[in-house]
């Protein structure tokens, strides 16, 4: 899911090339998307990789997520403290945290971007 319609052909091509046949992709919001997948179709994943804006996952995304009940979630953070608060939210359903990675994507700047790994408590 992606609000970009040019990011989603991109994506597109990438698993074409790449021989990926499983994949599908939609224009949108995830806070729109994604619960509307899951109630019209049951979608569901083994892995979801979140990389929201600053403001963090909106609460219908998050609700979606934990209904869905993958095995992982990767969360891709630029905000420190929305992370922390959405991590909150999903280790209060059921998730626990695993890897937290710090990575620099934008030298000589003060943004860090946050990579964590969340699996579901068994």
């Amino acid at each position: 899911m992606e609000i970009v319609p040019q990011a989603i052909d991109d994506a597109r091509e990438n698993a074409r090339l790449n021989g990926i046949e499983n994949a599908e992709f939609f224009v949108g919001k995830a806070e729109e998307v994604l619960p509307e997948q899951f109630e019209k179709n049951q979608v569901y994943a083994d892995v979801i990789v979140v990389d929201p804006p600053r403001k963090g996952c909106d609460e219908k995304c998050l609700e979606t997520i934990v209904k869905m009940g993958p095995k992982r979630v990767v969360y891709v953070s630029c905000d420190s403290a929305t992370l922390a608060r959405d991590l909150k939210y999903l280790a209060e359903s059921g998730y626990e945290l695993n890897r937290v990675r710090g990575c620099d994507m934008f030298p000589w700047t003060t943004h860090v971007e946050t990579v964590v790994l969340i699996s579901k408590v068994k």
